[in-house]
């Protein structure tokens, strides 16, 4: 299936005279090439051009085509390394240095996959101890096109260091640790991801049956999208800004005149606050009343998060600025003699380059801090527009069907990895028909991507969505808990499995911080299912059945490992489980294990009908796990 397939190519030499060797941007130095597999190398050159390759002293020979394009396939290898790769032609000679032959994995998906090492919880220890060149990342750049690419947009390898570890995706980094422990072989990770993209951008046009002329369809939706938004501008601002009016202005200095701008509730993505089309430059404004006191002490300015970048100013003095971090948190030390007694202007420029943008996170993370004092600055805050940006086909990509995946899938499959790892989903839990749909898409997609490789038994890894936003005192309908139901339901597919975290996500943030543990229980069906641990427990409990005795509800569980047991309970009592009765009305139950069974039951349903256990956008009272210390997947028994 490689036979004469060009892919992502990358220049590596330069002459006006001749036809350029090329290589795919893949084949760089510090690649891991995936290990018990034939190694395609393709390339391009000029046209009926001899090539000589040399790999592990043995010379491959082969001639370009018509159209320059040529591929010599190497045998299988065993893990090892590092190896130098030459390929020549009679002008030109290529060398790939420090390659290694061992695991590769695709991580892709949204903001949780694409999130960094560094803005994890308790990372500054971990990246200090990081020396392991056995892990290796590869970074695809956002990129989105209406039509199938052969070629990546960029990217390269990067071996794991102190210095460098702290960009990898954080799940993909605890993953590969976790195999690299166990398994031992180089792992190499390819970074394929896009923060708040739905599915259907990652699945090609036929999967989705688009129909042939979808190119031309979604060009048509780029120009009427920019068209529209330009005009909503125009009606909101009176005009179009293409240059930041602030920096013309000086909208940071103390002395700026911002009476008449429009306020905001911070912290919240603007489009949450009637900017929902404006990607582009807005500026912020707040002032703070300080005593003598106060203004002598040291500083310190926190501002959440902001999407995507910042540049901040304190009384018209410069403290601080973060580039394109949008899941960075954000605090900034104010020099002394900055602070001033009476009113103090804090000014903030926020860049947004697409998708959401403003001040956001917790509202405790937005604050100034006068020595041991902390001030408080959520709610009101000035604003006002500074520049906008016209909607590219880029900028709105990860919501439109077909588009990540002709730019950052496609030109992948040519490459053998071992398997792929997903954390995606969030996007598409906004409605009752999206979190329910997910459940073909997500089949779809897995089965599309198996057949692209050939592979139709290709691993395939997800993380189901973890516990957000406030719990709840009763029961209700929850559209995460659904999407999570959808998500659990690919596990019919050969070869799959998933990593519950309703354990370890935060009411507030969408983003969990804890991704080692996420990292972990992503590993442990890999380690199973790739790796041959066949005793190993790889997830808590699942229900198998459920059967009714008088005004009980009687379930029974697969993956209980050793034994269920009810955590964080000093009584051992279960939690999270609702009970229903003809009426589809569901209260609060309780239940107790017996065995490898639970009972379930309440005063309020004589006669029950149905179980539900953590079903709701934030379980956050469900306690029931196996002694392996894995929490069980929630579940319902009705369909209603």
């Amino acid at each position: 299936m490689w036979k004469y397939m060009l892919v992502g190519i990358c220049l590596l030499a330069h002459t006006a005279l001749f036809a350029q060797l090329r290589l795919p941007r893949l084949l760089t130095d510090h690649v891991v090439l995936q290990r018990d597999q034939p190694i395609p190398i393709p390339g391009q050159a000029g046209p009926r051009e001899r090539i000589t390759l040399e790999w592990q002293g043995v010379t491959y020979q082969t001639r370009a085509g018509k159209d320059g394009r040529w591929q010599i396939t190497l045998p299988s290898a065993k893990a090892g390394g590092p190896y130098t790769l030459k390929v020549s032609t009679r002008r030109q000679s290529l060398i790939i240095q420090d390659i290694l032959v061992g695991d590769v994995w695709i991580c892709s998906g949204q903001s949780n996959m694409e999130w960094v090492l560094a803005d994890t919880e308790g990372s500054d220890t971990v990246m200090a101890r990081v020396q392991d060149s056995g892990i290796r990342h590869f970074k695809v750049p956002r990129s989105s096109s209406n039509t199938p690419q052969d070629t990546l947009a960029g990217g390269e390898w990067v071996v794991a260091t102190s210095q460098t570890v702290a960009n990898f995706t954080a799940v993909g980094y605890y993953f590969a640790r976790q195999l690299r422990q166990h398994v031992g072989v180089p792992i190499g990770l390819i970074n394929t991801s896009w923060g708040g993209s739905r599915i259907e951008p990652w699945m090609d046009a036929k999967t989705l049956a688009l129909g042939d002329d979808i190119s031309k369809v979604l060009q048509q939706q780029d120009v009427a999208r920019r068209a529209e938004q330009e005009q909503w501008l125009i009606r909101k601002f009176g005009a179009v800004p293409t240059e930041d009016e602030g920096l013309l202005q000086n909208w940071q200095s103390s002395t700026a005149d911002a009476a008449s701008w429009p306020t905001m509730d911070l912290p919240n993505l603007w489009e949450s606050q009637g900017l929902d089309r404006v990607d582009g430059v807005v500026w912020f404004r707040r002032t703070v009343q300080l005593s003598p006191q106060q203004a002598g002490q040291a500083a310190y300015l926190g501002l959440g998060m902001v999407d995507d970048s910042d540049q901040t100013w304190v009384n018209g003095e410069f403290v601080g600025e973060t580039t394109m971090r949008y899941n960075a948190i954000r605090r900034y030390a104010i020099p002394a003699g900055v602070l001033k007694p009476g009113l103090n202007t804090i000014a903030v420029r926020v860049d947004d380059t697409g998708g959401g943008g403003g001040i956001y996170g917790n509202a405790d993370s937005l604050y100034l801090q006068v020595g041991g004092e902390r001030i408080s600055l959520q709610g009101s805050w000035r604003y006002r527009l500074g520049k906008a940006y016209l909607n590219t086909a880029q900028q709105a990509a990860n919501q439109q069907p077909t588009k990540l995946y002709n730019f950052m899938i496609h030109p992948l499959e040519w490459f053998p990895v071992k398997g792929i790892i997903w954390y995606q989903g969030e996007s598409n839990a906004n409605t009752e028909t999206d979190a329910s749909a997910y459940a073909d898409l997500f089949g779809q997609l897995i089965t599309s991507w198996r057949q692209h490789r050939g592979q139709p038994e290709l691993p395939f890894l997800w993380v189901q969505l973890a516990n957000f936003r406030a719990a709840r005192d009763q029961p209700e309908a929850s559209l995460w808990a659904a999407l999570r139901e959808s998500q659990g339901k690919a596990l019919v597919l050969p070869q799959t499995g998933q990593a519950v975290i309703i354990d370890i996500g935060n009411a507030d943030d969408i983003h969990p911080r804890n991704k080692r543990d996420v990292g972990y229980r992503l590993a442990l069906p890999a380690r199973r299912l790739v790796y041959g641990e066949t005793n190993l427990v790889t997830s808590g409990p699942v229900l198998k059945e459920q059967r009714r005795e008088g005004n009980r509800i009687r379930l029974r569980f697969a993956s209980v490992g050793s034994g269920l047991e009810a955590r964080r309970d000093r009584y051992g009592y279960l939690r999270g489980f609702t009970i229903a009765g003809a009426d589809q009305q569901f209260h609060w139950a309780q239940a107790y294990i017996e065995g490898d069974e639970i009972v379930v039951w309440s005063a309020s349903v004589p006669e029950p009908v149905a179980v539900r256990y953590a079903w709701a956008d934030n379980p956050a009272d469900a306690n029931l796990y196996n002694r392996e210390g894995l929490p069980a997947s929630p579940f319902r028994t009705d369909t209603w």
